[in-house]
């Protein structure tokens, strides 16, 4: 594999086989599940993959045939396509609990393969979820800390931001990433035709697929914003049940991340409403119609781009190290916001994420608010940018480039 891009997760995974009989390796298409399973296991482990309709029915028809012709150690690709496997999976661990490492999973489905999972497998397999790239995969420190992460180091990584622009733009994808010469244009339209009519028809029948799409970019459109879904129906013609499932949808397929707003035991009125945002910065830019890096740092969704990439680091941060990311945003009933609030071991990190490249000491309000409103449980804040330098700028308030990401 001579592109192969070193992933955070390895060693988690490495570790998950050798404490489990069973994996299963969740995430969205082309995410790179298939090509990291074959990367660490490919010499131990068989491979078959049950996606072709063939094999899909031999598998459905006859499940204990199937797992007699694929022993394990195996690596079982798109499992999702073939349930009827698991409780035979769960048939054979139980006759050797003591091996570890015997099937690997994958599968592109959140809600219907966890589900699925789950039921059969409980307590004999590891759930893990990989995501596109994080940014510090693409430049080659898969193991590196977040700032405000135990064991963090300082990068120095330096990036002129015309060209942190362009990668916005290109995104995170890994096949995007191993192949710089391919058309990005091109491959997100036959990405979300493919999704459309693969996902989105296995987890509902959905006759209107153009509509499903206009959801899609409309969506983009108001990334970062508080969504209102009453509104988004009434645009598009539809009910507010189908916009609500269509979220759903995608949600469950990791294609958005819906950000909840936190909630604290302060006497102030909250705003109630979620956000969403797109997982791949740049399936954000394609649906937005944005095909110039230069437009788009200069246009009306810059903001939100930059949110999302940044967003974005902080969720694969997490569920690649094997974590449940708890990830909120804040504001209160008069506009005082923060962007993302992250809550770990009881206590929280606010972040206020700015596409300036030049930080300054008013640009902090949002966070010296949030902590003075959770004194008692705030940690530093940070604010991101995409400059280069690392300031204070308030007491407990670090402005840190993108890069160190």
């Amino acid at each position: 594999m001579p592109n192969y891009i070193e992933r955070t997760i390895q060693p988690v995974l490495l570790n998950a086989a050798h404490e489990f009989p069973a994996l299963a390796l969740t995430g969205p298409r082309q995410s790179g599940k298939t090509t990291l399973l074959k990367r660490l296991f490919g010499s131990s482990h068989n491979y078959i993959s049950l996606e072709p309709p063939d094999v899909r029915a031999a598998a459905n028809a006859d499940p204990r045939g199937f797992l007699d012709i694929y022993q394990p150690p195996v690596i079982l690709d798109e499992v999702q396509y073939a349930p009827d496997l698991l409780p035979y999976i769960k048939e054979r661990i139980d006759e050797d609990r003591s091996r570890k490492g015997q099937y690997l999973l994958t599968g592109s489905q959140n809600l219907m393969m966890m589900s699925q999972v789950t039921e059969s497998l409980a307590g004999r397999s590891a759930i893990l979820k990989l995501l596109p790239l994080s940014f510090h995969e693409l430049w080659g420190n898969p193991q590196a800390k977040l700032p405000w992460e135990q064991g963090y180091v300082r990068t120095g990584k330096t990036i002129p931001v015309p060209d942190l622009w362009k990668q916005f733009l290109r995104g995170t994808y890994p096949e995007l990433a191993a192949e710089p010469d391919r058309d990005s244009n091109l491959w997100y339209s036959s990405y979300v035709q493919t999704y459309l009519e693969r996902d989105v028809r296995a987890l509902k029948q959905i006759g209107d697929l153009t509509g499903f799409q206009s959801f899609l970019r409309v969506l983009a459109a108001r990334s970062g914003q508080l969504l209102n879904l009453s509104d988004i129906s009434k645009d598009l013609g539809i009910s507010l049940n189908t916009a609500k499932a269509w979220l759903s949808i995608l949600e469950a397929t990791y294609q958005v991340i819906v950000l909840r707003p936190y909630f604290g035991n302060v006497g102030k009125r909250l705003v109630k409403t979620p956000k969403v945002y797109f997982t791949d910065v740049g399936m954000l830019c394609y649906l937005s119609g944005l095909r110039d890096s230069e437009h788009a740092a200069n246009g009306p969704l810059a903001g939100a781009i930059v949110e999302t990439a940044v967003l974005s680091e902080v969720i694969k941060a997490a569920m690649h190290n094997s974590n449940d990311p708890q990830v909120y945003f804040w504001r209160t009933s008069h506009g005082t916001e923060v962007d993302i609030v992250i809550e770990q071991q009881g206590r929280l990190v606010p972040l206020e994420v700015k596409q300036t490249a030049t930080p300054r000491p008013a640009m902090a309000s949002g966070l010296l608010s949030f902590a003075s409103d959770y004194s008692d449980r705030s940690d530093k804040g940070w604010l991101v940018h995409l400059g280069s330098a690392i300031l204070p700028l308030a007491p407990n308030v670090t402005a840190v480039p993108f890069t160190e990401l």
